[in-house]
């Protein structure tokens, strides 16, 4: 796939990570901070190219930018049977993300701490810029929200929050530069405290500024409020959870049945609130979809089939029901299909990514309240979601929270909160073999294409242990994303 990055109109981004390893990677046609950061609209196109390169660029075709974390989070999960023919298998199995050594692993710290440092450039030079005030004022803001992104996926993934006084990740809020020393790790309360506190200092500066409908890709009011709400939700601030999720869905009413049916790869969805557009001219990042579509004959790798036991949390009234079927191709027969993300376009392989909707709002919203001890307003706002999904309302028995965590799993499949959640709320990986009652192969018919059917053994979780062979567990070490050993080895202090 051809790929178009769009650094080049901007060759004098600091990218780094604060290490000698990174900081080697200022371009030598670089030009020079005091052109880069002179006027508003050069800020500008700081912020759009490191937007760019955070889902556009490659590091392999298995790592297809930053959305190809949520891909990792997803296939880590209990929900997706990853096939065994194509890339994310060693991630499924968890012999990859633990391994300080792999491509992912550098791929992804060197994403996140990349945009880190080009947020802070413009956080710390945009003031001095001349031009619109107002202009400098949305840019300022728009850095702080994704360098909270960043920082907010990075407490998400590196370190589990029982205490909060648990060991993260470093913290960087200034340029780096060829001098800059490495930083010792600060606990996952410290990252989820800058997380917050950059959110909150966002908030007034996006206060007036209203993006095009068609650039739902640009950091507005709604998409910091949604940032915060998952912030405050992971950080279990439950009242402040739920004031920013009513904040970020205000606007974006949820999608009828029919529309959740289309295929997650349009942008123009009314329930979506922050998303990256594709088109056939910048498309690196649609590349992801080769793993999410099993269904469309262009797609390459089809390999995010469906755990069996998935289908069973859902109603056949539920309009989510309807994108499940066994797979029919010879080489796939037996998979279960969840049809939920396809090419937009599939003959140019083009589809938009979702980011955030309001759908998540309000199942943040519930499980806000029900950790709090508001039942009733929990039941209320989930079954808000129920009933746009043509799902049974939920009246009482069994955990209120528990059946939130469920449904999660069920509306933002494939979207990338599976491993995240389960980190989060101490939860365990749960896959277990697809039989029949007698412990034998569970068989299904599959049908063909000239009417006949064809007994095959379903297919489902290949990986059903640890590595070492224990049972997966609550807070188990191969959850984790291991930082990188050229971090390790060239950030001296990272461990002090």
């Amino acid at each position: 796939m051809k790929k178009n990055i769009f650094l080049i109109i901007i060759a004098a981004l600091v990218l780094g990570a604060c290490n000698k390893d990174f900081l080697d990677t200022k371009p030598t046609n670089a030009v020079p901070d005091d052109q880069v950061f002179n006027t508003a609209d050069n800020v500008e196109t700081v912020i759009n190219g490191t937007w760019a390169y955070m889902f556009e660029e490659f590091f392999t075709f298995a790592v297809p930018g930053y959305k190809s974390i949520h891909l990792t989070s997803d296939a880590m999960g209990s929900d997706i049977a990853v096939t065994q023919s194509y890339g994310l298998r060693d991630s499924y199995g968890y012999t990859e993300m633990t391994d300080n050594t792999k491509n992912r692993v550098n791929a992804f710290w060197t994403i996140l701490y990349k945009v880190i440092d080009n947020c802070n450039n413009v956080i710390a030079k945009v003031d001095n810029a001349t031009g619109d005030a107002d202009k400098k004022q949305r840019l300022k803001g728009q850095a702080y929200a994704l360098r909270a992104n960043c920082y907010l996926t990075l407490a998400s993934f590196y370190q589990f929050n029982r205490t909060g006084t648990e060991k993260a990740i470093p913290i960087y809020t200034e340029p780096s530069g060829p001098t800059t020393a490495g930083k010792a790790k600060s606990t996952v309360a410290e990252v989820y405290k800058q997380v917050i506190d950059d959110l909150q200092k966002a908030l007034p500066l996006l206060q007036n500024y209203q993006r095009n409908a068609t650039q739902k890709w640009k950091i507005d009011l709604n998409v910091a409020n949604g940032l915060l709400a998952r912030a405050y939700l992971y950080n279990r601030q439950w009242t402040s959870a739920i004031t920013a999720a009513v904040a970020a869905r205000n606007g974006y009413p949820l999608m009828s049945g029919d529309d959740y049916n289309k295929g997650f790869s349009d942008i123009n969805n009314g329930e979506w609130i922050w998303g990256h557009a594709q088109t056939p001219n910048q498309s690196n990042a649609s590349y992801n979809f080769h793993f999410l579509d099993v269904s469309s004959p262009a797609s390459y790798y089809q390999s995010f089939m469906a755990d069996p036991y998935f289908k069973n949390f859902f109603d056949s009234a539920d309009v989510r029901f309807r994108l499940f079927d066994w797979d029919t191709l010879p080489d796939q027969e037996g998979y279960l299909r969840y049809k939920k993300f396809r090419f937009r376009d599939a003959g140019a392989l083009v589809g938009d990514l979702v980011l955030m909707r309001s759908a998540e709002m309000y199942l943040i919203e519930a499980e806000a309240y029900a950790q709090s001890g508001n039942t009733t307003k929990g039941a209320e706002a989930l079954n808000v979601l129920r009933a746009a999904r043509n799902a049974t309302l939920y009246k009482g028995g069994g955990s209120l929270v528990d059946t939130i965590l469920v449904e999660r799993r069920k509306e933002l499949w494939g979207e990338g909160f599976s491993l995240s959640d389960i980190i989060r709320t101490g939860g365990t990986v749960v896959r277990k073999p697809f039989l029949s009652y007698n412990g034998q192969d569970s068989i299904i018919s599959v049908p063909r294409g000239d009417g006949t059917f064809v007994k095959v053994s379903a297919q489902g979780h290949l990986t059903l242990k640890q590595p070492d062979g224990t049972p997966f567990v609550p807070y188990s070490k191969y959850y984790l994303f291991a930082i990188p050993i050229t971090e390790l080895q060239n950030n001296p202090n990272i461990n002090n």
